[in-house]
């Protein structure tokens, strides 16, 4: 098993969700709000006034939990969805060394 971790900006999370639920690999995921904190560059058009104003832009980390030949079939999906994810979200991949209780 691998667990597949997504780092999206909070403006998709609700259309993520959506399209999830949609994928037969997927029997479920987590997310969780994050913030992402860094040098804030006015030139980028995807930070909102509030962004600039606060210092950090809100995301969320959605985990799966996937069979190991599922991951590229999810990845793929994702890049190729209309989500406005792509170039605007960082994943990794890491084993899952213990199952559920």
């Amino acid at each position: 098993m691998k667990n597949l971790t997504l780092i999206v900006h909070a403006d998709t999370e609700q259309a993520l969700a959506d399209f999830l639920r949609g994928l037969p690999q997927v029997s479920g995921f987590t997310f969780t709000q994050v913030e992402e904190h860094g040098s804030q560059d006015e030139r980028n058009s995807e930070l909102s006034a509030r962004d600039l104003v606060v210092g950090y832009t809100p995301h969320a980390r959605v985990d799966l939990i996937l069979r190991e030949k599922d991951v590229e079939a999810v990845l793929s999906a994702l890049r190729e969805s209309h989500l406005g994810i792509a170039g605007r979200s960082q994943y990794w991949v890491t084993s899952v060394e213990a199952g559920t209780l």
